[in-house]
């Protein structure tokens, strides 16, 4: 195609956006004027969608996204419209029988491809990334695929066995990214939990080992961990988190539900007990820990009693940051092909209207917790409308997480720099504060 210009839209998870800017530099690398949108632009380029196939709601924003993108090629506002990642790479052949007016159609890696369909055959897989976000935080994606197969994911269909990248390529790729100003790093697996234990050179302890070199990088002034796995947690990593002070006591590990009936039927490898002296110990080694999970309500067998045994291990526990979502039937998964979906969908969505009001208590009292600390807060942007600095904490992930709003005169900060902030009061789910000093 003669026109140099191709939009990419990614839609979905970080580790989308990873897989976005690596496409994103080839594209470049092969002579094509590359460039990451929020939306679906008018401006006559090319449109690339990189898109999701996770849960029902990812897999319809997809679709209408494409849908969306067509029309506007219709109108001429597009030259052509091209799906690539997750949702193509299960639903390829579905795809262009529910949209022909599709130019073309990838899956999740097939990124010469794409660069072939432009007309540049110079796409070099190695080419590196372009970063989507800020030039101050990345997402690190240091492994692929998944080998835990639960009976209710389809990750594993979709992006194969899991498979970790060295050491040495990680380290390289972040000391890079240090050198040219990237001072936060979010590290990103589908399985964290398992990196290196398929590396033929990797150590005891590759993932501890990855994070004690990697915090010793000049430049690298935050690393967040995120998506281990509770079964095989690599405990060796926790002594490294509490030693190194760039290393954001944060940890996102989901851990789906407490009841052992439902971890079982689920096939999470780990039970009830184990779960809670999992967290007892991570807490009593990293104090001061936050930590993140993801909870599913209204898998097939959880009854009255599984899901208020959920709601008091919430309570119990006092998780700093959580996500919720209610279980759908997944094409291909082991629940869709042997459980029955027998919770009424209402029930569902009670259960996690109650999940949800249960935390947001527990969040909000957190938070009020935090007034009158004094805070490492990294800025990302200034808002004119507001006329405040937003910042976040280290407790705080991109996107999932709260902010913290400071009132502050325009040029008085640097974004992209780190600043002990004195937090003022709380707001909600937002932290409200004042630079002591910079770091």
């Amino acid at each position: 195609m003669r026109n140099n210009k191709v939009s990419i839209l990614s839609l979905g998870c970080s580790k989308n956006l990873v897989d976005s800017e690596r496409l994103c530099a080839m594209l470049r690398h092969a002579g094509l004027e590359a460039c990451f949108v929020d939306d679906i632009p008018a401006d006559g380029s090319a449109l690339v969608v990189n898109t999701c196939g996770f849960i029902g709601d990812a897999k319809e924003e997809s679709v209408n996204t494409l849908l969306q993108a067509c029309q506007a090629k219709k109108k001429r506002k597009l030259r052509a419209v091209v799906a690539m990642g997750c949702l193509s790479e299960r639903y390829r052949s579905e795809l262009d029988e529910l949209i022909p007016e599709l130019d073309a159609v990838y899956g999740k890696f097939d990124w010469p491809g794409i660069c072939e369909f432009f007309g540049n055959t110079k796409a070099e897989q190695q080419a590196g990334r372009v970063l989507a976000s800020a030039k101050h935080n990345a997402y690190i994606k240091i492994s692929e695929g998944c080998n835990r197969h639960c009976a209710f994911c389809a990750i594993p269909l979709i992006t194969g066995a899991h498979h970790s990248r060295t050491a040495a390529d990680i380290l390289a790729e972040v000391s890079a990214l240090a050198a040219n100003g990237t001072k936060e790093f979010n590290i990103i697996a589908q399985d964290l939990s398992s990196y290196g234990r398929d590396l033929q050179e990797a150590s005891d302890e590759p993932l501890a080992d990855l994070l004690e070199n990697m915090a010793s990088i000049a430049g690298v002034e935050m690393i967040r961990l995120h998506y281990a796995y509770p079964a095989d947690f690599p405990y060796g990593i926790l002594p490294v988190m509490a030693r190194h002070a760039n290393i954001c006591k944060y940890l996102d590990i989901a851990l789906q539900h407490i009841d052992d009936g439902v971890l079982e039927a689920m096939h999470r490898h780990i039970n009830g007990e184990q779960t809670r002296a999992l967290l007892q110990r991570i807490r009593t080694e990293v104090p001061g820990i936050h930590i993140r999970t993801t909870i599913m309500v209204g898998f097939p067998g959880e009854d009255d009693a599984a899901f208020e045994s959920l709601l008091a291990f919430v309570r119990q526990q006092r998780f700093e940051r959580l996500g919720a979502f209610a279980y759908c039937e997944e094409d291909g998964t082991f629940a869709q092909r042997h459980y029955k979906d027998n919770i009424p969908q209402k029930v569902k969505d009670q259960r996690l209207e109650r999940l949800m009001e249960v935390q947001q208590e527990i969040a909000w009292e957190i938070n009020d917790a935090k007034v009158g600390q004094t805070l490492r807060t990294i800025i990302d942007r200034y808002d004119d409308n507001e006329g405040m600095y937003i910042g976040r904490t280290e407790f705080d992930s991109p996107d999932v997480d709260g902010e913290v709003l400071i009132p502050a005169a325009k040029g008085s900060l640097e974004v992209g720099y780190i600043y002990n902030v004195k937090i003022t009061a709380s707001e909600g789910f937002d932290l409200r504060g004042m630079v002591v000093e910079a770091q």
